[in-house]
């Protein structure tokens, strides 16, 4: 069982996003039982909301039903999952001067280090943008849940 949480700042867009764009690879590989994803923010301005609309609707339009509800990272997540991977460098600061310990630290890694086509160091955030945002930060994460999961399958 892999345990991923996917965070950026409030969880309304880029890690929720994520969280259902890799929720539908590791389905279509027919890997449910093998994961739990979940996703989570770095402050809690949003906690209990659903997903920015705007996010909503560009993601329903390429097939990705988002229906994860806002929430901080709190301590337990550094313990309950393998795999914690933030957004961009804001997020992985904060992340790493979270952790409790070396080795929860660790488990911290950046999105765009599993992209495999498109050459971009962070997931930017589309909160202040306009719709091509919206869509370039879905083509990121598309690309990097994909290297994600074969990352991830890939035989050692």
């Amino acid at each position: 069982m892999k345990k991923i949480l996917f965070v950026c700042l409030g969880n309304i867009c880029r890690s929720c996003t994520a969280e259902e764009v890799m929720r539908q690879l590791v389905r279509k590989a027919g890997l449910d039982k093998d994961f739990i994803l979940d996703s989570a923010g770095l402050c809690d301005y949003h906690r209990g909301e659903q997903a920015d609309p705007r996010m909503r609707a560009h993601a329903a339009r390429r097939g990705y039903h988002i229906t994860h509800f806002s929430r901080p990272v709190c301590y337990n997540d550094f313990f309950d999952f393998d795999l914690i991977l933030g957004m961009d460098d804001r997020n992985m600061d904060r992340l790493r001067q979270l952790a409790p310990s070396l080795e929860t630290e660790q488990k911290i890694k950046r999105m765009t280090d599993f992209c495999k086509v498109m050459a971009v160091d962070y997931v930017p955030d589309p909160y202040y943008g306009g719709d091509a945002g919206f869509e370039q930060v879905i083509d990121i994460l598309e690309d990097a849940c994909s290297g994600l999961l074969e990352h991830i399958c890939k035989p050692e």
